[in-house]
């Protein structure tokens, strides 16, 4: 065996891989090299007779050049391809070394490939980690492709008429000429009102995201998958003492599986409830050196900066605070690019500057994503629970007087307000009920829909917007209507927003993010603690804020849910009002999809004060950049190949 093929061991935590079912080693060294932002501290590939492997590695563990890949085991028979981290690699190893399996490296990586050869698929079942990878096994000629259960690491994989093909993000997959760019009109629609694509689908046809807790097999063009996890819920009866007893146990064991780390760990302090507990128990894991980042504005009603710095003096944190003025047009197309496919959260921008801040200083930052999904901290699940009352009015009074009434309120600049949230509830509460609490995170409606799609992309998509909702449902039953809900931000919700963003963002600028609310051990933990003690009354993660009594400041305790979300509304009024026309105006999907004179319109109103559009606008304006950089143009292995801010152009939009 060539000892320079396969490497000595290989223990990378945030990567890229790559792959496909036939060899080509041109091929797949230009997939790996489009992923060089994912691992740029190294790269590998191998080439068999019926498969190739690609990876690019960002080594956290184990960093001398002996944590390559792909690995192989002993004979050359099994092969791996990662990108994650396995949290109980330690534990695993005892375990396959009394089993007889010989180790040539302490990587976690190298974990994957004996519990492979022990156990088959079922090592799926013993990883306890964030995750995505792929293992060639030589003896059977099958691929298996597998994700971690919560879906914090991307896994892309499209069928070919040339075999199996994938990849841990889109573009690698362009660059592979069987992958159709067809452009799915379906999931268009769907993005503009959910502001991601739900999986499985991508934007394109023939794409697919593989399922969070999901496997692939593929062997001699026969394609399977199935789900090895999903989330159960089952209330325990328990005190109330003892449920707080087995949150803080669970989130004290989570945070301390996830600072295994050969260098240096900080953590996004935003200054809410979920990170300024991970900092908390940080400490009483014995952290002696914090170090902590945060974001503001310019704007107090979106800065969260005082509740940071109240965690960070509290805990004696090293501390560091950026501020975030107007973003320049050159930003939104980075990030486009980086996202690889549309995606319009209002988070996206400045978590993405957050990250490329605080890389040079560390490459592993906790973040306190999950906590929200998996304790009912949204405001959603309030206006939820608002409207069952609010539907007892009779519904001439709901649609014929008190909405009109509250729909023609002028917006109000700040980020929230009675009148802002008033008019977000009431606007939630007049779409279909199959939408359920995700009615309020839903920015599209049937009249804006008849508006302002033209005829020939309604001919050509169903106009369901809660199918997707449904699908994720069927064949579920819950105790509970908040169970319902927190399976849906968990399975649907979650997948498609905040843990995309932080893979994309981060993994821009090589830093490797870790979410310890998100721990498979944790969340199982809060399952069992029953839904009225995590949305108690109207209070959010009621449980969670009496459990983290004296370890937190009274003033987080109490708070409620801010977020990262940028002042884009009053930013495309003034800073980015150029950029948003000139990109409508030279947009080829606009033109072609979209009714240009309610688009018009729907800049006039907002620029007026008279509504607030600024989630539709934002969602078209990163759709047509997106187009125009993936669609519109050849796939390349760079970001500097395709940023080119839009030219002037006449204004006809206004």
């Amino acid at each position: 065996m060539n000892r320079e093929r396969y490497g000595n061991g290989g223990a990378p935590l945030m990567c890229g891989i790559v792959g496909f079912t036939w060899p080509d080693r041109a091929l797949v060294a230009r997939m790996s090299a489009s992923l060089a932002h994912r691992g740029p501290d190294d790269d590998g590939c191998y080439v068999g007779r019926r498969v190739s492997l690609g990876h690019r590695r960002l080594s956290i563990i184990d960093l001398s050049r002996d944590g390559r890949q792909p690995l192989c085991n002993e004979d050359g028979s099994v092969w791996l391809v990662f990108n994650g981290e396995i949290y109980n690699f330690r534990e695993l190893r005892a375990t396959l070394q009394a089993a007889g399996h010989v180790f040539r490296s302490q990587s976690d990586s190298e974990i994957i490939i004996h519990a492979y050869e022990e156990y088959g698929r079922g090592c799926l079942d013993r990883l306890r980690g964030m995750f995505a990878f792929a293992i060639w096994d030589e003896r059977t000629q099958a691929l298996l492709l597998a994700r971690d259960r919560i879906g914090i690491k991307p896994l892309y994989y499209a069928p070919t008429r040339d075999g199996l093909v994938f990849a841990s993000e889109l573009k690698a997959l362009l660059h592979c000429h069987a992958v159709p760019r067809q452009l799915r009109l379906q999931s268009v629609y769907e993005f503009l009102g959910y502001e991601g694509v739900p999986e499985p689908q991508t934007p394109y046809e023939g794409v697919f995201k593989l399922l969070p807790g999901g496997w692939l097999s593929y062997r001699m063009g026969r394609l399977e998958t199935g789900v090895y996890w999903d989330l159960q819920f089952d209330a325990v009866e328990r005190s109330r003492t003892g449920h707080e007893e087995v949150l803080r146990e669970a989130l004290q064991d989570a945070v301390r599986s996830h600072l295994v780390s050969d260098l240096p760990i900080g953590v996004f302090l935003s200054g809410g409830l979920d990170s300024s507990a991970i900092v908390a128990v940080m400490r009483r894991c014995g952290v002696d050196r914090i170090r902590t980042f945060s974001l503001g504005y310019a704007d107090r009603s979106y800065s969260e900066l005082d509740y940071a710095r109240l965690v960070a003096d509290t805990f004696e944190t090293e501390h560091q605070e950026f501020i975030i003025d107007p973003v320049t047009p050159d930003v939104i197309e980075q990030v486009v690019w980086s996202l690889d496919e549309p995606m319009a959260d209002l988070s996206n921008v400045p978590f993405y500057i957050l990250c490329r801040k605080v890389r040079p200083q560390v490459k592993v930052c906790l973040s306190g994503e999950g906590g929200d999904e998996i304790l009912a901290g949204y405001d959603r699940f309030k206006a939820s629970k608002a409207n069952r009352y609010y539907s007892a009015l009779p519904r001439w009074l709901r649609r014929g007087l008190i909405a009109p009434v509250v729909l023609g309120l002028s917006d109000r600049p700040q980020k929230k307000g009675a009148t802002n949230i008033l008019k977000r509830f009431i606007e939630g509460g007049l779409l279909p009920d199959d939408g359920e609490h995700l009615r309020w995170q839903y920015f599209m409606n049937p009249t804006l829909e008849s508006r302002l799609l033209r005829p020939e992309f309604c001919e050509q998509i169903r106009l369901d917007p809660f199918e997707p909702v449904r699908r994720q449902l069927d064949g579920k039953t819950f105790v509970d209507p908040l169970e319902r809900e927190l399976y849906l931000d968990a399975r649907f919700a979650m997948i498609a927003n905040p843990l995309f963003k932080v893979d994309r963002m981060s993994m821009a600028h090589g830093l490797e993010v870790r979410v310890p609310l998100l721990d498979h051990r944790f969340v199982e933990a809060c399952s069992t603690i029953p839904a009225d003690l995590k949305l108690s009354g109207f209070r959010t993660k009621a449980i969670f804020r009496t459990a983290m009594q004296g370890l937190l400041p009274d003033a987080i305790l109490s708070r409620g849910k801010q977020g990262y979300s940028l002042p884009i509304k009053n930013w495309l009024r003034v800073e980015l009002r150029e950029f948003m026309l000139d990109t409508f105006e030279s947009s080829r999907i606009i033109h072609e999809l979209f009714d240009r004179g309610v688009l018009g319109q729907l800049v006039a109103d907002h620029q007026a004060h008279r509504a607030n559009h600024s989630h539709i606008l934002w969602a078209l304006l990163n759709l047509a950049v997106w187009h125009r950089l993936y669609v519109e143009a050849a796939p390349q292995t760079s970001m500097s190949a395709h940023v080119e801010v839009c030219p002037a152009h006449g204004r006809s939009l206004t």
